[in-house]
């Protein structure tokens, strides 16, 4: 038998964590995407079968499907896929599964409003609160952008655009904000890889990022605030455009 720690050992146990991250890969999004309906019943038998997997591994992916409210375990039935209603739409997990399905659409529409009633707010108290490494990482992160914008190089924008704005929901001050980073992160990346933006970063958004850096330096909490709802208007006028 193998010793706890021993080569072995650690290759077993990461052997089982890729057949438990390829089985939540697969079945978590045809849950979310409505390829297994609220109420429908999963037998643990079954997927086992179906993903050629051990009785382990498929508990301990139900286990984290559990835990965002997915499904629910019951005693002689098995796994019951819940109502939507349920599901913690904020795990970044979810929201990257349901925009990979049929309601994309709706669903980035829901975010991004999500996103217009909070940032602007976050960019305004970060002008109150930010601290310089924060001030100076914000346009830093503008100019990169800038950068990336006009070489059209979608995936340094990319990076560059979900951490400005993580700075911003951190610099705010209030943890609640500063937790919906991932979100954040997740509809920026789902709008990118799902070809829902325009083929290169809009001049004027990029503008915008650098003059609410600015902003955010020169403690103007009111400008801030305006330039930041200017930004989520513009990604909700994108969307009317290239997913109505």
């Amino acid at each position: 038998m193998p010793q706890q720690g021993s080569p072995q050992d650690r290759r077993e146990r990461e052997e089982a964590g890729g057949l438990h991250s390829r089985v939540l890969a697969e079945l978590g999004p045809a849950i979310a995407s409505g390829e297994h309906p609220p109420g429908t019943v999963l037998r643990i038998d079954e997927l086992e079968s179906r993903y050629g997997v051990s009785r382990t591994v498929i508990r301990e992916a139900v286990r984290v499907l559990e835990a965002m409210h997915l499904v629910e375990m019951r005693r002689r039935v098995g796994v019951t896929v819940r109502r939507s209603e349920e599901w913690n739409v904020f795990d970044p997990a979810v929201i990257r599964w349901r925009l990979a399905g049929a309601d994309r659409s709706r669903q980035l529409r829901s975010l991004t409003m999500l996103r217009t009633a909070v940032e602007p707010v976050a960019a305004g108290l970060a002008a109150a609160t930010a601290t310089p490494a924060q001030c100076r990482e914000l346009t830093v992160l503008s100019a990169e952008m800038a950068a990336a914008g006009r070489a059209a190089d979608l995936t340094a924008y990319l990076g560059h655009d979900i951490a400005f704005h993580r700075v911003i929901l951190d610099a705010s001050g209030n943890e609640m904000f500063a937790r919906l980073g991932d979100v954040v992160a997740e509809v920026l990346t789902g709008r990118t890889e799902h070809h829902v933006m325009f083929t290169a970063p809009d001049p004027e958004a990029v503008t915008l990022h650098v003059r609410v850096a600015e902003a955010v330096r020169a403690r103007d909490a009111r400008v801030a605030e305006e330039l930041m709802r200017e930004i989520c208007v513009g990604a909700l006028r994108e969307l009317d455009i290239l997913a109505p």
